[in-house]
């Protein structure tokens, strides 16, 4: 009996903790007073000004903190400004990070609070997952972001809907080094310039040989002409 009973226990406290939660998330989510909208016209975007004669580096960020900041040490030694898209779960953790991003002129962007499959979620998981990082990244930068990144890629109309309905552009990109993936160094440098344009988007994460191939991606760029703006920046060349 006593068993069972510890088990019972262990069980209605497990559903108090996941109850609690739940009442904590919501209380986030704001409240809206009419349907959202059909979300005609609302796109993501792969690319900025084709125009500009400039590129975006973008960092998807959910782990490494150490990488990371080696990446704002480069971008900062070669004057170069970038993106990161943000995980909530990793930014709540990381505050001192974030203020670094902002404070040596990138642009932070919202990434999702759980690295969750968007084209998967229903309409109030999506806006959860948008909306709690972005109220985490502006209590603890100063900065909202107005820039959504759907983890991997994936997206559905609901999440153009959620993302416009709580005023964010949803960005993906031209050209991925799949660093996530792969490791080799040089793969990673021809991925990220190889048939360069103006307006691309280079998706980056915080790897290791992501952070050694860095100065290579940098220099090639450079010495492409072109000049490195925010997504931001970019989209409104």
């Amino acid at each position: 009996m006593k068993k069972l009973t510890n088990k019972w226990t262990l069980f209605i406290n497990l559903a108090l903790v996941l109850i609690l939660v739940g009442v904590y998330a919501i209380s986030f989510i704001p409240e809206t007073s009419v349907p959202i909208s059909s979300g005609a016209g609302v796109h993501a975007i792969y690319n900025g000004n084709r125009d500009s004669n400039s590129v975006s580096l973008m960092f998807n960020v959910y782990e490494n903190t150490k990488v990371v900041n080696g990446i704002l040490d480069e971008l900062q030694n070669q004057g170069v400004k970038a993106t990161f898209f943000v995980g909530g779960c990793w930014a709540d953790d990381n505050g001192e990070t974030l203020k670094r991003i902002i404070n040596e002129g990138h642009e932070i962007g919202n990434h999702g609070y759980f690295h969750k499959d968007h084209k998967k979620l229903s309409l109030d998981a999506n806006r959860q997952e948008i909306y709690l990082t972005g109220e985490i990244v502006k209590a603890l930068s100063g900065a909202k972001p107005t820039l959504f990144a759907p983890p991997s890629g994936s997206f559905s109309n609901t999440t153009l809907q959620v993302a416009d309905e709580l005023g964010y552009k949803v960005i993906m990109w031209s050209k991925d080094t799949i660093d996530w993936r792969d490791s080799d160094k040089n793969l990673i440098v021809s991925r990220a310039t190889k048939n360069l344009a103006s307006g691309d988007f280079i998706l980056m994460h915080p790897k290791e040989h992501t952070l050694s191939a860095l100065p290579s991606i940098i220099e090639k760029i450079k010495g492409a002409g072109f000049n490195f703006y925010t997504v931001s920046q970019n989209l409104s060349a």
